[in-house]
């Protein structure tokens, strides 16, 4: 099989570039611990700042990944962003945290829905959201939706027989034969 000069595919590598380290090795267990190790820094941005910490199985800190940096009252926060950090670090778990500098640490209904659209995600690949904590502006108020148990893991089944799984809407061309 000869390969056309004209068409070439790019082969790409990735990799988790570290920056200079600012957190310590405080394990996170509860909100406040969370908070204890990015709280000052988010109370200080005149923006909403996601945030995404990615733990060992022991809720030791891997690594925070400065996910989305938006504007005063709200950032864009898409899942293959939020995830990818965790994928590369290798992370048992994460947790989101984000600020409010309005200081209303209520969660907007776009936090509500990215909240479970994650979750529905994490289920997916195997790495839990353990809490989604909102910082209010000055760092002394705090939003958990875990301790407002509001995290409600979705089952997700799958079938072992492949016989039986169904395809909806999909075509599948048949296989070619073979020649001898």
């Amino acid at each position: 099989m000869e390969i056309s000069e004209s068409f070439r595919l790019d082969v790409v590598s990735v990799r988790l570039v570290r920056d200079a380290p600012i957190f310590s090795d405080r394990k996170i267990c509860h909100p406040e611990d969370a908070i204890a190790v990015v709280g000052e820094f988010l109370s200080e941005m005149d923006r909403e700042v996601m945030c995404v910490l990615n733990l060992k199985e022991d809720g030791t800190p891997v690594n925070c990944n400065f996910a989305s940096i938006g504007a005063v009252n709200h950032a864009i926060a898409e899942p293959r962003e939020l995830f990818k950090s965790a994928i590369l670090s290798n992370a048992a778990n994460m947790i989101l945290v984000h600020n409010h500098p309005s200081g209303n640490v209520l969660p907007s209904r776009e936090d509500t829905m990215l909240t479970d659209r994650i979750l529905s995600l994490t289920a997916l690949l195997g790495i839990p959201l353990l809490d989604h904590i909102i910082i209010g502006g000055s760092n002394r108020s705090y939003f958990s939706f875990k301790e407002k148990k509001m995290l409600k893991r979705p089952k997700i089944t799958v079938i072992a027989d492949y016989e039986r799984l169904e395809f909806k809407n999909q075509v599948f061309a048949a296989e070619p034969k073979r020649g001898k």
